[in-house]
């Protein structure tokens, strides 16, 4: 299984970059897909998170209105769009998949079974 994780850059307070994340190896449509990010000396935390089917999404609080999950199973895919971002929004970010069909999608990082490699946000002032 692999997740690759792609779309990461330097980018001015206030823009939008869109990360994707690419499956192989899996049946991507029987895993809820999520996003997490780490700054550096921070734990790891929730972002987003889409069930199989793309019918119900999930968001950190604090994140909900500028940041949209999506997903296309036909292209083992899901994507993060983040828009208006903000230096705090800097951290590596990393695609996860868990084996569920359920509708609740789990936000929790222990039940997510495969993980990307991250790749690097950062946010200018």
């Amino acid at each position: 299984v692999q997740l690759q994780a792609s779309g990461g850059g330097l980018v001015q307070a206030g823009g939008s970059l869109r990360l994707s994340c690419a499956a192989s190896g899996l049946t991507f449509g029987s895993y809820a897909m999520a996003w997490f990010r780490q700054a550096p000396g921070k734990e790891r935390e929730f972002v987003a998170a889409i069930s199989w089917s793309g019918g119900s999404t999930y968001y950190a609080g604090s994140l909900k209105g500028r940041f949209t999950i999506s997903r296309d199973n036909a292209k083992n895919t899901v994507w993060l769009q983040m828009n208006s971002l903000k230096p705090e929004d800097s951290a590596a970010y990393y695609c996860a998949a868990a084996p569920t069909t359920a509708i609740v999608v789990p936000t929790t990082q222990g039940l997510y079974e495969y993980w990307g490699q991250g790749t690097q946000v950062t946010v200018s002032s």
